[in-house]
């Protein structure tokens, strides 16, 4: 049986490649439907957007992968408390390096991310 800690790493992983690819079914298979995606706007307020919509941009963004950038993944932490779990995760893709927090809760006997809060740093 795998271990918790070994599975959200799994987790992690297709996190990483779904964001490299753009591939929005990826996401979906570790996201639950009900989660958000949390960050500081441009304009400095907080901005929470559903899931659902996310997936919207995700599908109609250009690829890292077929841009050919450069990658770059991190998982940071992982910290399992019962059937809660927070993996810090950066990932690199040029110009850009993200800071995810990944919060995530097991569902029916299956991690799942139900809170993205990210944050977004762009090389000068």
């Amino acid at each position: 049986m795998q271990t918790d800690s070994h599975v959200l790493r799994t987790l992690a992983q297709t996190y990483f490649d779904a964001a490299y690819a753009m591939d929005a079914d990826r996401f979906s298979t570790i996201f639950h439907p009900d989660s958000s995606i949390t960050r500081t706007g441009d304009d400095g307020l907080v901005s929470v957007v559903p899931f659902q919509s996310w997936l919207k941009v995700v599908r109609e963004a250009t690829s890292p992968q077929s841009l050919q950038l450069e990658r770059r993944d991190e998982i940071v932490t992982i910290d399992v408390d019962g059937d809660l779990a927070l993996i810090k995760i950066r990932l690199q893709m040029p110009p850009r390096q993200f800071t995810d927090l990944l919060c995530c809760l097991k569902v029916q006997g299956a991690w799942k991310i139900v809170q993205k809060v990210m944050r977004v740093e762009v090389a000068a």
